[in-house]
């Protein structure tokens, strides 16, 4: 079954509707499932990564997560206040499914994207183009949690970089938009370092599958109704894996409560609009009057694409007091 669109909200409706219609219970390691078997995802416009529905705009989450990969942390410390869950599955404070060290220390040594970046380079119609994250030793060790995500494959054509990820399993209402906002952003990422354009992104999942205990939040997504394709704007030119040192050391310092001023931190307007959406999440815990502060961010942005966020955000006021207690943020 393939579902294809010009955004994330435009297959997640589709998806959504087709779990409603055609979805089979399935009980696995961690509960009761309506499910889909062989889903391909098709996504033409692959900045239009976050959904603009108040139900699953999830932008501050997925960025923490995005961040946390790319730190090649194993560690529930970072990840925890972006998405709680996560503590149910670490073992002594570590994650032993965490997407970091496999893509950035595979096999204690092997920087995944270094390696993409000088095969794309030196052959740019290569086929070998594929970073690992599931490995045999999931299986031969028990593990508590092991990645949802086999492969993610970049095809370089005709100028313009192409991604694919393979998973053996994914869940429709939390995990799918998280998955396709990282991806993405690292597919982007790694156009941007070899120099060419952005193009198409493709996922394709063995087992598709909502928890029965969000099926009526599933769908009320579909009540909601179709959103207009709404894109984040383009990455500027240049190697932003260099950048992800910078954003680490100012996200480490909002985690404590620092005030900065993005624009002073970070030059371009791009990245300093990533540092705005760190603050916004920070300001929760940080600032007494958050939802004023909510509103200064706001007015700073450099794009307008994610004002519905930090309105997003406000409306969350006094419903939870503090980033380590939200479900999702």
């Amino acid at each position: 079954m393939e579902f294809t669109g010009k955004s994330l909200d435009a297959v997640l409706f589709e998806l959504y509707r087709a779990l409603v219609a055609n979805g089979q219970y399935n009980v696995g390691s961690r509960g009761g499932t309506y499910e889909l078997i062989s889903v391909t995802l098709h996504i033409l416009k692959p900045r239009a990564r976050l959904s603009i529905s108040e139900n699953r705009g999830k932008a501050f989450s997925a960025l923490g997560e995005l961040l946390w990969y790319l730190s090649g942390s194993n560690a529930l410390e970072f990840i925890e206040p972006y998405v709680p869950p996560y503590g149910k599955d670490a073992v002594d404070g570590i994650l032993e499914g965490a997407y970091g060290p496999r893509l950035l220390n595979m096999r204690k040594g092997i920087n995944q994207f270094d390696s993409i970046h000088q095969l794309l380079t030196e052959k740019p119609g290569s086929r070998r183009a594929v970073i690992q994250l599931f490995n045999a030793e999931d299986i031969a060790t028990p593990h508590r949690e092991i990645p949802c995500t086999t492969t993610m494959q970049f095809h370089l054509r005709n100028g313009a970089l192409h991604m694919s990820v393979t998973m053996r399993s994914n869940d429709a209402y939390w995990g799918l938009p998280h998955d396709v906002f990282c991806f993405t952003m690292i597919q982007e990422m790694m156009a941007r370092r070899l120099g060419v354009e952005m193009g198409e992104y493709h996922q394709y999942v063995g087992s598709m599958h909502v928890y029965e205990d969000y099926w009526e939040k599933m769908k009320e997504y579909i009540v909601e109704g179709f959103q207009q394709t709404r894109e984040m704007p383009p990455m500027p030119k240049g190697n932003h894996f260099d950048m992800v040192g910078r954003l680490l050391e100012i996200e480490g310092r909002l985690r404590v409560g620092e005030a900065i001023v993005a624009a002073d931190e970070i030059d371009d307007p791009y990245w300093a609009d990533i540092v705005r959406l760190l603050q916004a999440f920070w300001a929760r815990k940080w600032v007494p009057d958050h939802s004023a502060r909510l509103i200064e961010l706001k007015g700073e942005l450099a794009s307008e694409a994610y004002g519905i966020y930090l309105e997003g955000r406000r409306h969350l006021e006094g419903q939870v007091p503090n980033a380590g207690d939200a479900q999702e943020a």
